[in-house]
C-alpha cells in the first residue's frame, strides 16, 4: 500500500487538494494520511480536520508528499523543512500548491528545479531563492520529482501529480477531464463512464 501524506496547516485551502484527495482515495493501492503541527486544523472553508500525524515526529519518507496551500505557510519549523528536504533528497514525489510553494522558495527548496507559483515578485526578498530564471508563468510545472502550482490551478495540479506518481499523460488527463469538462462534455469525448 502506497501512502500519500498531505501537509495541512491551520487555515489550509481545502479546495486545492480536493480533487487529488478524492482520486487517490478511490484507488485500492493508495492510502491518505494527513500531517500538521497541530492535532486539529480548520480550513479556510471552515472544515475541521483531525490530523493523523504530527510532522514534528516524522523521520521517514513517503510515496507522495503533498503540501496544500493556505494562510499559514509564513512560519519557521525545522521539522517541516527536514521532512520536505528529506523527500526531495531521496528523489521521491513532492507536490506543492499556492502558499506552500512560497514556503519552498523562502527556504531554498526550489533551487535546481523548474517551478511556478503565485507570482515571482512575492519572493524577491527571499535570500534563499536564487534562481528566478527557473520560474515559469504557467499554472503548474512538473520537473523530475517536484510539481508546483499556483493557487488557481487545482485541476492542473491534480493532473501533474497523477503523472508524477505513474499515471500516463492520457490516463491523468482523462481522470481530470471529468471535472474540467463537466459530465456531458466528458461523456461526448470519452463515453458514458456510468454505463
Amino acid at each position: 500500500m502506497k501512502t500519500a501524506l498531505f501537509i495541512l496547516l491551520d487555515q489550509y485551502a481545502d479546495w486545492e487538494g480536493a480533487y487529488l484527495l478524492s482520486l487517490l482515495n478511490q484507488r485500492d493501492d493508495w492510502q491518505i494520511k494527513t500531517a500538521s503541527n497541530l492535532p486539529q486544523v480548520e480550513s479556510i472553508g471552515g472544515l475541521q480536520t483531525v490530523i493523523d500525524l504530527d510532522f514534528t515526529k516524522i523521520d521517514q519518507v513517503f510515496d507522495l508528499l503533498v503540501l496544500i496551500g493556505g494562510n499559514s505557510w509564513n512560519f519557521q519549523d525545522q521539522n517541516l523543512y527536514n521532512l520536505v528536504e528529506r523527500q526531495l533528497a531521496h528523489k521521491l514525489p513532492v507536490a506543492a500548491i499556492c502558499g506552500a510553494v512560497d514556503y519552498l522558495a523562502k527556504h531554498g527548496l526550489l533551487e535546481g528545479y523548474k517551478h511556478t507559483g503565485n507570482d515571482r515578485f512575492l519572493w524577491q526578498n527571499f535570500s534563499n531563492y536564487l534562481t528566478p530564471q527557473n520560474f515559469y508563468e504557467r499554472l503548474a510545472v512538473s520537473d523530475r520529482n517536484l510539481v508546483t502550482a499556483n493557487g488557481t490551478a487545482t485541476l492542473e495540479f491534480t493532473e501533474f501529480v497523477l503523472q508524477l506518481i505513474g499515471d500516463s499523460l492520457i490516463e491523468a488527463k482523462k481522470e481530470v477531464d471529468l471535472y474540467r469538462l463537466g459530465y456531458y462534455s466528458y461523456r461526448k469525448r470519452y463515453g458514458n463512464s456510468y454505463a
